[in-house]
């Protein structure tokens, strides 16, 4: 059993449980391979149906990775700890989207992150009315990693380019019609229907249990966002700067604190992920980034910035922030991202 993580057989229902609730269960690499292991064994388990994914607390089902190692490795030269903290959480992102028994996930509170990896790749993804949803990495001097590159990708319109490069949070309704969760239910509904899960080993009782037509208020934005954020990163700050209105007044706002780095690599990402269904294939771009973020990116100064001294103002590297810049991180590696599938 990892610590922070509560992994359990109940009747025909494989139970994984965030167990970290001090910490916004954030998620550790022994966390992330407990994860990965159970998934394993219960691949080829007869007894489990369905596996039912939720967390511990109200703040949050997770808030994201738990980069307090990752920042002191890198400080002290060692980037291949990050390295291996990320292949190996991919590659458990990648069993979680291509298991072959239904995964239901239960979001509550703050899913930022590596709670996007854990909890929105699967077959049925339940959110609450405080549900918050976010993929913030850009302000870190990472892109949005975990796979959420993808589902970025197949946002409606320029969606997904608002919210990797602003960092926005979503509640139910947008994230629903965002791609990121397909049902809104009241969180204390959460332990009767699991209990009906774990009976039955059939996870369609959530279905008739949704609150449908959920707000959303990114959809009135959506010809705004549309015409915005067309083009490159020069391109969109010039345009915002331009704009009238207290809704791109917010938006730069929002991306003068991010990596410009980062936000042009998450542009050019997900330029290339256009029509891509395989999560795969985003992990592995995803993957050459933040394999380099460490000694030739934005994101020790990130997470100085934002979580080790608090000051809330990152050095970003300076330099030319355009397309052969974005594309050098991108490159292939000389040890790309690979899959037990494949």
């Amino acid at each position: 059993m990892s610590e922070g993580i509560d992994i359990r057989v109940v009747g025909r229902a494989g139970r994984i449980t965030l167990n970290r609730p001090k910490a916004l269960n954030a998620l550790t690499y022994d966390m992330a391979m407990g994860i990965d292991a159970a998934l394993r064994d219960w691949a080829g388990d007869d007894r489990v149906r369905v596996v039912v994914i939720d967390a511990e607390g109200d703040k949050a089902f997770c808030a994201g990775g738990d980069i307090q190692k990752l920042y002191e490795t890198g400080k002290a030269g060692d980037f291949a700890f990050g390295q291996r903290f990320w292949r190996d959480e991919y590659r458990m992102n990648a069993r979680l989207a291509r298991f072959p028994k239904p995964i239901v996930s239960l979001m509550q509170g703050f899913v930022m992150g590596g709670g996007v990896g854990v909890g929105c790749h699967l077959s049925h993804r339940v959110v609450e009315g405080g549900t918050q949803i976010a993929m913030p990495e850009c302000g870190i001097g990472l892109v949005p990693d975990v796979g959420g590159s993808l589902l970025l990708a197949r946002a409606p319109g320029r969606l997904g380019a608002y919210l990797g490069l602003t960092a926005a949070r979503m509640g139910p309704g947008d994230a629903i019609r965002a791609g990121f969760a397909d049902f809104c239910i009241p969180r204390d509904r959460w332990a009767g229907l699991t209990a009906e899960i774990e009976e039955s080993g059939d996870p369609a009782c959530l279905a008739a249990a949704q609150v449908p037509d959920q707000e959303a208020p990114l959809a009135a934005e959506q010809a705004q966002i549309d015409r915005l954020f067309r083009g490159d990163l020069p391109e969109i700050m010039d345009r915002l700067e331009a704009a009238e209105g207290e809704f791109a007044a917010a938006t730069l706002k929002a991306m003068r604190r991010n990596s410009p780095l980062a936000m042009a690599v998450t542009l050019a990402m997900l330029d290339r992920l256009a029509g891509v269904t395989d999560l795969r294939e985003a992990l592995r771009l995803e993957y050459r980034y933040t394999a380099r973020s460490m000694e030739h990116g934005d994101f020790l100064e990130g997470i100085r910035a934002q979580i080790i001294d608090r000051d809330r103002n990152p050095q970003w590297r300076e330099g030319p922030v355009d397309t052969a810049a974005a594309e050098a991180m991108l490159a292939p590696l000389s040890h790309e991202l690979t899959f037990e599938e494949e």
